[in-house]
């Protein structure tokens, strides 16, 4: 059946399906959200979606308009961001703890007709608006009933006063309906325009495909919801079947983890390679029970082979790793379940193709390191306001990518970093993910992140590297016996700093940029 038969020839409407059908199927007392001691209903859940339509819909959004969430996770969040999609806008999330210079760019950037904070994010976002005036832009305030100012909206007031019934809008599958902004970590951050089709088709492949996302399905996402990858997995996925998400306003730990599971039992966890590590670093970890759980996926950045092999050993929970991107939409290679292999990112997600490329576009050989290039069928229109870097990125259903991966001979697809991270050493191209994934081995590393520094004119990797239970003066000098034993003599870190941690992204990617900046300083200071 053709996408327009499934979704409607005279257009559909993301809220209709993810949420609404649940009530005209019968499934309206199911639970759709939990959130500490809260259950929500599909039938409380479309309810409150059709009250923040209303609002919004008064406070001027049209369809076709930008909805900004800055918002904690919460039912807030979830219902704020259907509302949108119900009445036809466009949503776009950022992080709840920027600077205010970072929501002044994303203001402008986005030109939103509403802005939609909380008690975390509205002072910065003041700011923000005091620092680069422009266009008007409305402010729905979520938990402040006493501090919202004359020029602003409470959330928890016009929601509660608001119509319970609101009436979709019908999009076209083609039309603009997310925007998934790139991490920043190579430079501001873009949004890459997805239509309306994205959730839909990336429901079909990945979570339908891959993880068999089933009713009794309890989804806990370790990341929070402004990452797509999280919202998806936590509360748009679940709803394509009538399973359940859950939400949590505070920050992400180990221990907040593992309570959660405790508490809620889910059957799916949503990690990322940095909170695995720190779950089996925990000193509690040995005594935790989530045998709940009948998988873990893990995205964001490359999980290390070590990591997986400690997690497998102290949990015993498959985990599926896996790729994706903002300009895919999700998830396009990954793991299954019964076939995973450590170390690889798996295979393409079912309706998605990818292939190894050298630096003239042509196909390379199996066990060759060149840049992934993807097919499929969620790929973004482009980078909104980047017509050139979109003409270079994009070509129809295909994305080229700065990743460097190779795929072997079984057709499974290993990460090797990115194009702009290598470093020539001794004439020799070396990927840091390498030398990263040897000092992983050593048992006195938790995390550990390579970068190029110059010395005499002459590139060399420097480590930097965070100690599991704390420095020793002998660490750095042991680490480089360690390397030089299991590395060619020009990839072995010649610098190794130990450090209390590594730079992340509001993603909690690996921040190299940051990372260099810092060695910059460091070397102006030597």
């Amino acid at each position: 059946m053709s996408l327009t038969k499934r979704l409607g020839a005279d257009g559909w409407n993301i809220c209709s399906y993810f949420v609404d059908r649940h009530l005209a199927e019968g499934r309206g007392d199911r639970i759709a959200i939990r959130c500490g001691e809260d259950r929500v209903t599909y039938f409380e859940l479309a309810t409150m979606v059709n009250r923040v339509a209303n609002v919004l819909t008064d406070l001027g959004v049209r369809r076709g308009d930008r909805v900004l969430l800055a918002l904690s996770d919460g039912l807030e969040f979830v219902a704020t961001w259907y509302g949108a999609q119900k009445l036809g806008a466009v949503t776009a999330e950022c992080y709840t703890f920027l600077a205010p210079k970072d929501y002044a760019y994303f203001l402008s950037y986005a030109d939103p007709a509403v802005v939609v904070a909380d008690s975390v994010t509205i002072g910065a976002i003041r700011e923000a608006v005091s620092m680069a005036p422009g266009p008007d832009h409305r402010r729905l305030v979520v938990g402040m009933r006493d501090g919202v100012r004359d020029d602003e909206e409470g959330f928890e007031q016009t929601v509660g006063q608001a119509a319970p019934e609101f009436a979709p809008t019908r999009v076209g599958s083609d039309d603009a309906a997310v925007w998934k902004f790139t991490t920043g970590s190579t430079g501001a951050p873009k949004a890459c325009v997805h239509p309306a089709r994205s959730p839909f088709l990336s429901f079909e492949s990945y979570a339908r495909g891959v993880l068999d996302i089933g009713e009794d399905d309890i989804v806990l996402p370790v990341p929070k919801l402004f990452f797509g990858y999280a919202r998806d997995l936590a509360a748009l996925y679940p709803f394509g079947v009538g399973a359940s998400g859950i939400v949590f306003h505070d920050r992400t730990t180990p221990e907040r983890i593992f309570e959660l599971i405790a508490r809620h039992q889910p059957t799916i966890l949503v990690n990322v390679p940095t909170m695995m590590s720190a779950m089996v670093a925990h000193p509690d970890a040995g005594n935790q029970d989530l045998s709940c759980l009948r998988l873990c996926t893990s995205a964001g950045e490359a999980l290390p082979t070590e990591v997986h092999r400690r997690w497998d050993e102290l949990f015993g929970v498959e985990v599926l790793d896996g790729m994706g991107s903002s300009e895919a939409y999700h998830i396009y290679l990954s793991n299954r379940p019964g076939a995973g292999r450590r170390g690889t990112m798996g295979v393409p997600v079912p309706g998605y193709s990818a292939r190894i490329v050298g630096e003239d576009g042509v196909a390379l050989a199996d066990g060759d390191i060149g840049r992934l290039e993807v097919t499929g069928p969620t790929m973004a229109s482009g980078y909104y306001g980047d017509e050139e870097r979109s003409r270079r990125s994009f070509d129809g259903d295909t994305v080229h990518t700065e990743d460097l991966c190779l795929r072997d001979a079984e057709g499974y697809f290993s990460y090797r970093g990115r194009a702009d991270d290598l470093l020539k050493v001794g004439g020799i191209w070396v990927a840091p993910a390498e030398i990263e994934d040897c000092l992983l081995g050593h048992p006195d590393v938790l995390e550990t992140a390579v970068i190029g520094y110059s010395k005499e004119g002459l590139v060399r990797p420097r480590a930097y590297v965070v100690a599991r239970d704390g420095s020793s003066p002998e660490l750095a000098s042991d680490l480089q016996v360690f390397a030089r034993a299991r590395l060619a003599g020009h990839k072995y870190p010649r610098d190794i700093r130990v450090v209390s941690e590594l730079p992340r992204t509001a993603n909690g990617k690996l921040d190299r940029a940051a990372l260099r900046v810092a060695a910059e300083h460091e070397l102006a200071e030597d």
